[in-house]
């Protein structure tokens, strides 16, 4: 049993201290460096509990001539580099308490730091406007880190996240690595779906992978003017207006009252995209758009979900502009954003 005050290593990584802080199966360890690390208690083993830290008594002692005691010198354990190391792979991982109940179990979010150097990270979620750290601290080389743990109702606050690093060694020369700061859209319906978690090299179950850092490369960015972002959510009022008419829509009875769910991410559609640029893969997902809508056009009332994500809207814009040109007899709306976050659009065939 882990007690605050227990002196505690990590089971399933380098590095350990003294536990601060217990908060459900969460323990706050203070490592040497003085940075606290949240670590599950589970991961946590005693090496020196807290009663035997503390003083047996203050007996009466015969009087003694003072000794100096000279501090035993730290060995420092070293750290054990791997080939191809010096180039820095950093990445986020997202892995699941019970994978086979995705709809309510919560997710363990996780920084791996695949290279061989320590890296000071920052992890903060965007809030409306502004930034808000969830995570700041140090991760030591070719290790992973857990970050946080969520549940389905904390979801779509992860749609945005950013993490800033800089790396370096310890004790000896080292090639500089340019500081950087990435910024990801989770999307996160993924998260509904058994497939999104891929087997990977760094956990023995599923997880869904998103790198920050591959080969020194940070990844781009994803940024979005505030006059941009401001002159989208008009143009979207103008076009609800013009082509959502408020008028309920039609009940009619339809041949299959279950709802047709389409991934248009080409991941889900093609095993390779190997020689295609994105010209190509807009391209042949709009042509499955098309085919699917083709297929079920005498199926008065089906409705189709159709999963494009959020992205850069490139493919969204794609799907409302066939929509309001060549099908503009199906009604279309954005899908329940309870199960598909802003990442899909239904249509209902009449």
């Amino acid at each position: 049993m882990v007690k605050i005050g227990d002196k505690v290593r990590f089971l399933n990584a380098v590095g350990g201290g003294i536990v601060r802080q217990i908060t459900k199966d969460i323990a706050m360890v203070e490592e040497d460096d003085g940075f606290e690390t949240p670590v599950l208690l589970h991961e946590c083993v005693v090496i020196e509990p807290v009663s035997e830290q503390k003083s047996v008594g203050k007996e009466k002692q015969p009087h003694v001539m003072p000794v100096e005691i000279v501090p035993e010198k730290k060995e420092e354990i070293p750290i054990l580099e791997i080939s191809g190391g010096d180039r820095l792979n950093l990445s986020l991982a997202f892995v699941p308490d019970d994978i086979k109940k995705l709809s309510e179990t919560p997710f363990n979010c996780y920084l791996i730091n695949d290279s061989n150097y320590y890296v000071f990270f920052s992890y903060a979620v965007r809030e409306k406007e502004l930034w808000k750290i969830h995570y700041a601290g140090l991760i030591e080389p070719n290790l992973k880190l857990y970050v946080e743990t969520f549940g389905h109702e904390h979801l779509n606050d992860i749609e945005r996240v950013c993490v800033q690093y800089v790396a370096f060694k310890k004790n000896k020369g080292y090639a500089l690595k340019n500081p950087a700061s990435v910024e990801l859209r989770i999307d996160t319906v993924k998260f509904y779906k058994l497939h999104s978690f891929k087997i990977n090299d760094y956990f023995d179950e599923g997880a869904i992978v998103y790198p920050i850092v591959h080969n020194d490369v940070p990844e781009q960015s994803v940024r979005i003017p505030a006059a941009e972002l401001e002159q989208a959510m008009k143009s979207k009022i103008g076009q609800d207006k013009a082509i959502h008419k408020p008028q309920a829509v039609p009940e009619t009875k339809t041949n299959s009252a279950e709802i047709l769910e389409i991934d248009l991410h080409i991941d889900e559609l093609l095993d390779t995209t190997a020689g295609m640029d994105s010209a190509d893969i807009l391209k042949y997902q709009l042509d499955t758009f098309r085919k699917v809508l083709e297929e079920n056009k005498r199926n008065k009332g089906k409705k189709i979900v159709f999963i494009h994500g959020k992205g850069e809207g490139v493919l969204r814009k794609a799907i409302l502009n066939e929509l309001n040109t060549k099908y503009r007899n199906f009604y279309h709306q954005d899908a329940s954003f309870r199960e598909y976050g802003f990442g899909a659009t239904m249509v209902t065939i009449r």
